[in-house]
């Protein structure tokens, strides 16, 4: 009996860890989302800046330079965030994979020795003596 109490404890344990495993997942995939909008806001802007075909003032061309610059060197940043954010989310997924296998062999544990209780059970039914009187049976009419 106490090795099913401590599977069960070692269960619920596997079974919030489990459950942390996948909101770590889930703010993963939430930071990589929010990591590839930035990045795609920042590429849109670039474009947007991009020079034109009809001639400005030199100090408009010198700014948009500047602001291009400024963006391209965002972007990059931006494009590092999202490799960063793509690994820690496969490495969040693979947590909750791991913490769901560690789960399920518990649960397999747990449902082996309750299989193997009934066994036990049932042989002592079989060995068991008859439980009937030795005497004449006898039984009400119908």
């Amino acid at each position: 009996m106490a090795d099913t109490r401590k599977l069960a404890r070692v269960l619920r344990v596997r079974t919030l860890q489990y459950g942390l495993a996948q909101a770590a997942e889930a703010r993963a995939r939430d930071a990589h989302a929010q990591e590839s909008a930035l990045s795609t806001r920042i590429a849109r802007l670039a474009a947007d800046v991009a020079p034109a075909t009809e001639r400005g003032a030199g100090f408009s061309l010198a700014a948009a330079a500047h602001y291009r610059e400024r963006l391209h060197r965002s972007a990059e940043t931006a494009a590092n965030r999202v490799r960063t954010a793509e690994y820690e989310a496969e490495r969040a997924a693979e947590a909750t994979r791991s913490a769901k296998r560690d789960q399920s062999a518990i649960e397999k544990l747990i449902a082996r020795g309750e299989a193997e209780a009934a066994l036990r059970e049932i042989r002592k039914l079989r060995d068991a003596p008859p439980t009937r009187p030795t005497g004449k049976i006898r039984h009400d009419l119908c």
